[in-house]
């Protein structure tokens, strides 16, 4: 069973990577193990069959545009984004676009909601590919390494938020500004365009989710009256838009107070550059 996997996931990878894709992942910085993987839990053959699965939503499903990829830098950063969209495919789309169009190539380290962690097989998948539970520790070690790290602030209040919501910033958390602080990492503001269209949420069912144990559970035009067919995200344009990095040279144990002035710096650089996108696409702006 073991081999017929192996011959199965070879062959996912060499129809759905080109030579200079593999290239790409085989650039990106790992810092690997006698046993081939990193200390989290990363595999290369994972991420390749994962990339070649994953290819034709970047490249012909969502059509993904990225705008100033240049402007994210070499080595550690943490990179800020818009959460909306019910399922975390913007995530998905930010770590693509490092992959395939960053360069240098980099693997994005995304941060999961611990959630996640107790999903079956999926929690295995997501460490495979490099992703992980974010806290403190995990994040920190992974900048210290020089490791380019992806966090939402918005958490659950983002990625859950219903239609009429979209593309307006919830409240960030702070616990990525002190880890900047304390590994002297630039923060990378990304603003992502046309995700939160592509699986709107019109109410959450909020008393079901709590018995199934999830964070929220949207009710949207197509699910649940269409079946698991409603689960399909609709194939909207998106565009990653990368703003220039922001350097931080504050004390590591600054006061909460100018913490959170510098959480706020943050955020609304970003929802700046959210709204250039959608005054760009002709669509109206939000504060």
């Amino acid at each position: 069973m073991a081999g017929m996997f192996a011959k199965l996931r070879q062959r996912i990878i060499e129809a759905g990577l080109s030579a200079d894709e593999l290239d790409r992942i085989a650039r990106a910085p790992l810092h690997l193990n006698s046993a081939g993987f990193d200390e989290w839990g990363l595999d290369p053959q994972t991420i390749k069959t994962a990339v070649a699965s994953f290819k034709w939503l970047y490249k012909s499903y969502f059509r993904v545009e990225t705008k100033n990829i240049d402007r994210l830098p070499k080595g550690r950063a943490v990179v800020v984004g818009n959460h909306g969209g019910q399922i975390p495919i913007d995530a998905m789309m930010v770590i693509l676009s490092m992959l395939f169009e960053g360069e240098p190539p980099r693997i994005g380290r995304g941060m999961v909601e611990r959630w996640v962690s107790s999903l079956p097989w999926i929690a295995d998948f997501y460490m495979r590919c490099g992703q992980i539970v974010g806290d403190q520790k995990n994040c920190k070690d992974l900048l210290e390494k020089d490791e380019t790290v992806v966090v939402f602030p918005e958490g659950v209040k983002g990625s859950g938020k219903t239609i009429e919501k979209k593309y307006q910033l919830q409240g960030f958390g702070s616990g990525f500004l002190r880890l900047t602080l304390e590994t002297g990492s630039p923060v990378v503001p990304v603003a992502i365009i046309g995700h939160e269209e592509a699986y709107p949420g019109l109410v959450d069912a909020k008393p079901i989710a709590k018995t199934l144990g999830i964070p929220y559970l949207p009710i949207t035009p197509l699910f649940p009256w269409l079946g698991f067919m409603g689960l399909v995200p609709l194939p909207t344009k998106i565009q990653i838009r990368y703003c220039e990095p922001i350097h931080f040279d504050a004390n590591p144990d600054a006061t909460d107070e100018e913490v959170r002035a510098m959480v706020e710096r943050v955020r609304m650089t970003l929802q700046k550059e959210i709204n250039q996108g959608l005054l760009e696409r002709g669509d109206r702006i939000y504060t």
